[in-house]
């Protein structure tokens, strides 16, 4: 997820395992009709999803109130692949799955992490982020916190139904807070409601250069997360082009500018 003067969040849900336990028993009926490229292409659109309030990977420019970012990009690269036209959806995280189970739209480019979890219910693109959770902390904490592990007794803000926030939870002691954005998360952290926040390495080090909070980054404190286009099952077509489409632009260097572009960094493959 994700600021003082800008919009934040991403990579947030209602609790994942029951929405997506919940979603599971609907979605065979939904994906009997014909496979979603041919029903993209007859309509020309690409309808995509993205919570527009994650800055750098989706946010609303200041300037032009238009959507930009890393997952823009990616997106408009996606679909000018496919022959379609970009037609974008915002919505909160915590009903961005259930939108997607419900047919509101095709995709979601925002930051959606792969896990078994997910996979049991919706399918993926090929990976086209690679990052890992940081902690945030307030620029004067002189405490050194290395691990999940020595926030116990603390409290720790996060997206509400992120991967983040499992992991907080998954620590016992750590009071965990959960906001449906970031910029009330790094608010209270920068007013001492709590002690630190857990977000996205990359979204990290694009807020520290941009906001004027008094807040810095924190240890990496967990392992890297592979971040895809999720979809729903049952069209092997589409998801088969829009994973030839990622590969198409990884090879001709369009994914690594993208990256760079919006974060110093190639983030579209694992480090070596």
């Amino acid at each position: 997820m994700r600021k003082a003067s800008f919009h934040l969040s991403r990579r947030r849900a209602l609790a994942l395992g029951a929405v997506l336990m919940s979603f599971a028993g609907s979605l065979p009926a939904m994906a009997a009709g014909a496979d979603l490229l041919d029903t993209a292409r007859a309509r020309g659109t690409l309808r995509i999803a993205m919570e527009g309030t994650y800055p750098p990977f989706n946010f609303k420019d200041g300037k032009s109130g238009e959507l930009a970012g890393y997952d823009v990009d990616v997106a408009r690269a996606v679909a000018a692949k496919l022959g379609l036209k970009p037609e974008f959806v915002t919505t909160e995280w915590s009903a961005i799955l259930a939108g997607l189970a419900a047919g509101k739209y095709d995709v979601i480019v925002s930051q959606v992490g792969i896990n078994p979890k997910r996979e049991q219910v919706f399918d993926f693109s090929r990976p086209y982020t690679y990052s890992a959770p940081q902690l945030i902390v307030r620029r004067n904490d002189s405490a050194s916190y290395a691990s999940l592990a020595d926030l116990k007794g603390k409290k720790v803000g996060v997206g509400q139904g992120s991967v983040y926030e499992q992991q907080a939870r998954a620590v016992p002691g750590i009071e965990v807070k959960s906001y449906p954005a970031a910029p009330e998360n790094l608010q209270d952290l920068a007013f001492g409601r709590v002690d630190a926040a857990l977000n996205d390495s990359l979204m990290v080090s694009y807020l520290l250069k941009h906001s004027q909070l008094p807040i810095k980054a924190g240890a990496r404190v967990g392992a890297v997360e592979r971040m895809g286009i999720a979809m729903r099952r049952g069209s092997p077509k589409f998801k088969g082009a829009v994973d030839a489409a990622l590969a198409g632009l990884e090879r001709d260097g369009s994914l690594k500018a993208m990256s760079t572009r919006w974060f110093g960094v190639d983030a579209s493959r694992p480090a070596p």
